[in-house]
């Protein structure tokens, strides 16, 4: 019986690379791996549902189980994690020295529904007592004008949010002061490129997102893995298929990583890097699956609900397909 061919789109990660270059078999498939970057593959499959499997935001994701046909179902595998201090950016002139800094100030999203700024948006409310409905959103393009929200939103009132201009950019404009802030996932080309203006809010960021951590326990999750709905209904074994090889891929980097033969990513001191990411966050630092992840998601799931993303707030459970959340044992 020929196995079902699926395309799938998602970026060059170590973490799925045995999957791009079919050194991991899937049970029954045969994929069709298009290496694009992420805002290229949120882009088409939001707007066209172009693939049968994406990496997809997790906010985009989220905002999409509340269309009246939900077009995607997900699976618990988070290919992108990243701690987002290090992603507030301020112009040297705002007056924004500390967090509270930013009430009433104008900040840019990219897009204010993208992952990234709700856990900003999240973490300014939890850990530093900046009201989400603290700040004047300006939204746009980052480093290209015209850039629109990919979901419409219906957000409450006391959310203000102000498109930055057809022709501007939020780049251009957190370093000639006409915004004060930035969140983003991107670094803004102003920060490394510019005239000095711009510059992180936490500029030893390392050693706050460290500390988060570590009376947190949360390394946010930014992209899950989403499955056509559609193609789910007829063939809901893929699910666990897909989920069993993204598995097996990521196993591939944990044992790389602990190799001393020879370094496999060019950074000197990689094998003190592993250590001490294990020290901090343990042997399996970027799980997969639900159970080691309900913290995390429960977290971002009423940062969704607060800040008006959310008609109600999700459970973890209502985000996956059900095939993935247990197993067989012997």
């Amino acid at each position: 019986m020929p196995k079902l061919r699926l395309t799938m789109a998602c970026w060059d990660y170590d973490r799925t690379r045995a999957l791009m270059e079919d050194r991991v078999a899937i049970d029954g498939i045969e994929l069709n791996y298009l290496n694009l970057p992420v805002e290229e593959t949120f882009f088409r499959m939001l707007r066209r549902h172009e693939f049968d499997v994406a990496e997809l935001s997790l906010s985009s994701y989220t905002v999409s189980l509340f269309h009246e046909d939900p077009p995607f179902i997900a699976i618990p595998i988070f290919p992108s994690r990243v701690f987002r201090h290090s992603c507030i950016y301020v112009n040297r002139g705002s007056g924004i020295r500390e967090p509270r800094d930013l009430i009433g100030k104008r900040v840019g999203n990219p897009e204010y529904q993208m992952t990234a700024a709700v856990w900003i948006r999240g973490i300014l409310s939890d850990e530093f007592q900046v009201p989400v409905s603290s700040v004047i959103y300006r939204t746009g393009g980052e480093e290209e004008p015209g850039r629109p929200e990919k979901l419409a939103l219906s957000l409450p009132p006391e959310i203000r949010i102000e498109p930055i201009g057809e022709n501007k950019t939020l780049s251009r404009a957190l370093e000639t002061g006409e915004i004060d802030a930035l969140y983003t996932a991107r670094a803004p080309s102003t920060f490394h490129r510019g005239s000095g203006a711009v510059r992180r809010l936490f500029e030893d960021y390392a050693a706050v997102e460290k500390d988060y951590y570590l009376r947190t326990k949360i390394f946010p999750i930014m992209h899950t893995v989403a499955i056509r709905r559609e193609l789910y209904n007829q063939h809901p074994w893929v699910a666990q298929s897909l989920y069993k090889a993204f598995v097996a891929a990521q196993r591939e980097v944990y044992l790389a990583l602990e190799d001393t033969a020879a370094l496999k990513l060019m950074l000197p001191w990689l094998h003190e890097h592993v250590s001490e990411t294990q020290r901090i966050m343990g042997n399996d630092f970027w799980p997969y699956g639900l159970s080691p992840n309900m913290a995390v998601l429960s977290t971002f799931l009423r940062y969704h609900h607060e800040q008006g993303l959310s008609q109600r707030q999700l459970t973890p459970r209502e985000l996956f397909a059900p095939e993935t959340l247990e197993s067989f044992k012997i």
